[in-house]
């Protein structure tokens, strides 16, 4: 049985001789990597009827942290917007930006095991990597991290995640992606 290589490991083992072959790229610092991963969750919605929105903030910070090994930084609305019954500095969302190590995990446990506990998943679309390589997805629950508890939740949120690339253009992304096991749904 062979062994389940990590992030790195099959970046550096698999991907870039690939790459290298397929776009006839000379040097190995110009195969396309996965530069930093952004996580972006609207709360918005969540805080505009609650009395304790300190507590609300909190609680879902402390769960995403949980989940990606990080801080998150809020973000407060940047002008007051009356039918959304949202003020001016109130916070909206939260977001983290993954580099490093921290990335590279995030990464191997998005592949192989959130992504697999997704409820009526098909594959990611390949209409969500744009003409820079980014792939931007959705998840509508959160729940389906390992490190949250099930049953244990403060509120259902969803994460939108985006994967950020140096890739020269979309063909070069979209192969990047399925060396590195995105389950990426077929034309």
């Amino acid at each position: 049985m062979s062994k389940i290589l990590n992030y790195k490991e099959k970046y550096q083992k698999e991907v870039i001789p690939k790459m290298k072959e397929t776009f006839r790229i000379k040097n190995d610092w110009g195969v396309p990597q996965i530069t930093k991963v952004v996580i972006n969750v609207g709360i918005g919605r969540l805080i505009v009827g609650s009395k304790n929105q300190d507590d609300l903030v909190k609680k879902i910070s402390q769960e995403l942290a949980m989940i990606t090994g990080q801080k998150p930084a809020i973000r407060p609305a940047k002008k007051s917007i009356s039918s959304f019954k949202i003020r001016e500095g109130m916070p909206v969302g939260l977001m983290i930006t993954l580099r490093g190590k921290r990335k590279e995990d995030f990464i191997d446990k998005f592949i192989n095991l959130v992504l697999p506990q997704v409820r009526d998943f098909w594959g990611i679309p390949l209409k969500n990597i744009d003409e820079h390589g980014n792939l931007n997805y959705g998840l509508k629950d959160y729940s389906v991290f390992p490190e949250i508890v099930k049953g244990q939740t403060t509120l259902p949120f969803g994460l939108e995640i985006t994967f950020v690339t140096n890739a020269k253009n979309r063909e070069q992304a979209i192969k990047l992606y399925q060396l590195l096991n995105f389950p990426l749904q077929k034309d």
